[in-house]
């Protein structure tokens, strides 16, 4: 791999940062003493910096030369309300709070690109490092976003990284196009008429009502929208009921939906509520139809994705990245940036776990899993492509 030494040279250090963020760790917009531990480390090294943008967000500013060419870079730093079984030296101080998927070590490799650029001004135009707030369903991107994060900071694109269980250590993955489905919650409310359970001619039952919808809603999936187009609908809670010999007045579903094409959506709401209602009335009882959208699909655009998939085979070569990655149905709130600027998300392997520490729990390296750990292996390979897509991305004209 043809990494950049003076960053192999920082490697303990940036190694010592990432597990600093990982035993301290914070939840959505709770992220201040993180922010003002990166605000911290940028101003040490000389680098200008906007705080509070985003509620807890930080942005650093590098500048050299003339150009007004700019390419943001960007990084997320909350955690997760999980609580961590791991009992290695670096765990979680913060009880129920987590560093489950990895945002320690994303801030840490930007850190490490941040260290390298303030040092080694190699471009002509300016860098923007984008440490976000809130992006485990807060959506962090769109308020800093919202907070002027393109007009105070004027950018040709945005890229973004996610550490990825199940890629080899040194190897990437990517996808012009949909690579992260968008996110979408739903809750209905069956009301009915509560009855002794030995007389239901007397009642109407709503966890029949609720049962019958839940079947009919599947058909969604693979009688109403195209076999091509990818989609999930998950009913992920049924509340109904207190005691074994009561019908209830109530029941509720909750889930949600995933897919990567917004018309796709579109009719996939469109038909969940019909059939809740329909539903419903064919069986007397009423329903409250809750649908919302949190994170639309994450879609890389072509040119930016060709130009960061050149830059990655430079680093760990061809056989190392894969331009057709298979995309997935989590979400991201970079998902919002890409909107709005040109850009690329791609996927740094973090191995199968073997390389966690003794002490780690029993479970699997997975994200979002209490025995997970960011491998550090991979912080100076991260910070190196930030280093050379920056550099290259403003040497184009």
């Amino acid at each position: 791999m043809q990494l950049i030494d003076p960053i192999i040279e920082f490697h303990h250090e940036l190694q010592a940062i990432r597990r600093q963020i990982h035993a301290n760790p914070e939840l959505c917009f709770e992220e201040r003493e993180t922010a003002e531990f990166v605000a911290g480390k940028l101003t040490e090294w000389g680098i200008p910096v906007l705080r509070g943008m985003g509620v807890t967000g930080v942005v650093g500013i590098i500048r050299n030369g003339n150009s007004d060419r700019a390419i943001g870079l960007r990084a997320d730093m909350d955690a997760l309300p999980i609580q961590e079984i791991n009992t290695f030296p670096h765990t979680s101080k913060n009880p129920g709070k987590m560093h489950a998927c990895g945002h320690d070590g994303h801030t840490a490799m930007l850190l490490g690109a941040a260290h390298y650029l303030s040092r080694h001004k190699n471009f002509d135009g300016t860098v923007y490092l984008i440490f976000q707030p809130a992006e485990e369903g807060g959506g962090g991107a769109k308020r800093m976003m919202d907070d002027g994060l393109f007009t105070q900071c004027p950018m040709q694109a945005v890229f973004g990284m996610h550490n990825w269980p199940g890629i080899p250590v040194g190897e990437f993955g990517v996808t012009a196009g949909p690579m992260m489905a968008s996110s979408n919650e739903f809750e209905v409310i069956v009301s009915g008429k509560g009855a002794h359970a030995a007389q239901p001619h007397k009642g109407i039952d709503p966890i029949m009502v609720a049962v019958q919808i839940a079947q009919s809603w599947q058909t969604i999936i693979t009688r109403n929208k195209s076999p091509i187009d990818a989609a999930a609908l998950s009913i992920t809670q049924i509340h109904a009921g207190s005691t074994t010999n009561v019908i209830p007045d109530n029941a509720s579903l909750v889930g949600t939906v995933r897919t990567f094409n917004p018309e796709v959506l579109d009719l996939i709401e469109t038909r969940m509520r019909a059939i809740a209602e329909h539903t419903a009335q064919a069986f007397d009882a009423t329903v409250e139809f809750n649908f919302k959208r949190n994170y639309p699909a994450l879609i890389n655009h072509a040119q930016e994705t060709a130009f960061a998939v050149e830059i990655l085979q430079g680093i760990v070569g061809a056989e190392r990245v894969d331009a057709q990655v298979e995309p997935t149905m989590g979400a991201e709130d970079f998902a919002f940036m890409l909107q709005d600027k040109p850009g690329c998300y791609v996927f740094i392997g973090n191995g199968e776990g073997d390389h966690r520490a003794a002490g780690h729990g029993l479970g699997p390296c997975n994200l979002h899993n209490p025995s997970y750990d960011f491998n550090d292996d991979l912080l100076p390979i991260g910070a190196t492509y930030w280093v050379r897509l920056a550099e290259a991305f403003l040497k184009q004209r």
